[in-house]
């Protein structure tokens, strides 16, 4: 007698096959920039327990249009009043995360925030390379979207799964929410700022920044070495065990395969299938940033690069990056302990 799987299982299985079969299809098609189609698939399919409602498929076209849009509208800006362009970013990056934090969708924060860097710092090196980011972000989005209803039909949540599949949005109190959207917003802007020095190569940089900042409003600052560092880390080991293993046979059906299996190592971690110490969010980042690594390794060797220089300069890159975070965290969560503990004054 067979049995169905319990729905950590389903839920594994549906993140580990959607993002592989991601993977596999945007890199068999050559999109600009392959990697972003499976990063957004690991966060709707780790973040999401049910397909995407007509509702929210149109939230995500507006967010489509918003990031291009203004992102677009602000290359001008920064090319011509660069103090006022960053500002305006920054001031961007903030309002992303903090709606994110006030009850808002968090994976349009994070759509909203990867965007908005991303095409700007591309705009400001070159008009065509900005319009290839679009292109990138919006194929992206639509085989991320495509490729979620068909692993939610593969393996759909059960009827009493259903209905608590999506609890309630944690609502933050405003004071706490701006603290922590600041904290975000820190994280993201110098490696958008180092990014427009060379967008071709610092794009990864960029998404791993803004994963950073996502994973930032949910970190203590007594754990972020741990879950931010530590995350990265084990990222980095997982890109370069998938890159011998993928080596033994190169094709795309081997791709696909290898993915699937690493991804199915993580999601056992991250739906406590084998419970573990460290939270979902740690799993989750370690798979984003297997795949940024993985994937750029992958266009290094197309493109005849030195893959292992490569790899060396971008995982250095990475581990300052989630350095700088963890410090953020810390001045941040210092100057607000510090501002409680200051008694305020009774006025008469």
């Amino acid at each position: 007698m067979q049995t169905s799987p319990s729905i950590p299982g389903r839920r594994a299985l549906r993140v580990a096959t959607g993002t592989a079969l991601t993977l596999a299809i945007s890199f068999a098609l050559a999109f600009p920039i392959p990697v972003i189609a499976p990063v957004l698939a690991v966060f709707l399919l780790g973040t999401q327990n049910r397909p995407l409602s007509l509702k929210a498929a149109l939230a995500l076209a507006l967010v489509v249009a918003l990031t291009t849009g203004s992102g677009l509208l602000l290359v001008p800006v920064l090319r011509y009043y660069a103090f006022a362009g960053v500002l305006l970013v920054g001031l961007c990056l903030f309002l992303a995360f903090r709606a994110g934090l006030r009850g808002g969708n968090n994976l349009v924060a994070t759509f909203l925030a990867a965007g908005l860097t991303m095409i700007t710092a591309a705009g400001v090196a070159d008009q065509q390379l900005a319009a290839t980011v679009v292109g990138a972000l919006i194929k992206g989005l639509l085989l991320a979207v495509l490729v979620s209803i068909v692993s939610h039909a593969l393996f759909p949540e059960p009827g009493a799964a259903v209905a608590d599949a999506k609890p309630a949005a944690r609502v933050l109190p405003q004071e706490t929410a701006s603290r922590i959207a600041l904290q975000a917003a820190l994280v993201v802007m110098p490696a958008w700022l180092l990014a427009m020095s060379d967008p071709a190569s610092y794009m990864p940089v960029i998404m791993k920044s803004v994963s950073l900042g996502r994973q930032s409003c949910t970190t203590s600052a007594r754990g972020a070495a741990r879950e931010l560092l530590g995350s990265t880390a084990l990222g980095g080991l997982l890109a370069v065990a998938f890159w011998f293993a993928l080596r033994l046979f190169v094709n795309i059906w081997m791709f696909y395969l290898w993915m699937l299996l690493f991804g199915l190592l993580v999601a056992r971690k991250l739906y406590r299938i084998r419970p573990t110490r460290y939270s979902p969010g740690f799993w989750l980042n370690s798979l984003v940033t297997m795949i940024i690594l993985l994937g750029q390794s992958v266009q290094d060797s197309v493109a005849g690069k030195d893959v292992y220089r490569a790899f060396a300069v971008r995982m250095a890159l990475f581990l300052a990056v989630t350095a700088y975070a963890c410090l953020m965290l810390q001045i941040v969560e210092r100057f607000a302990q510090r501002g409680a503990a200051v008694p305020r004054r009774n006025t008469p």
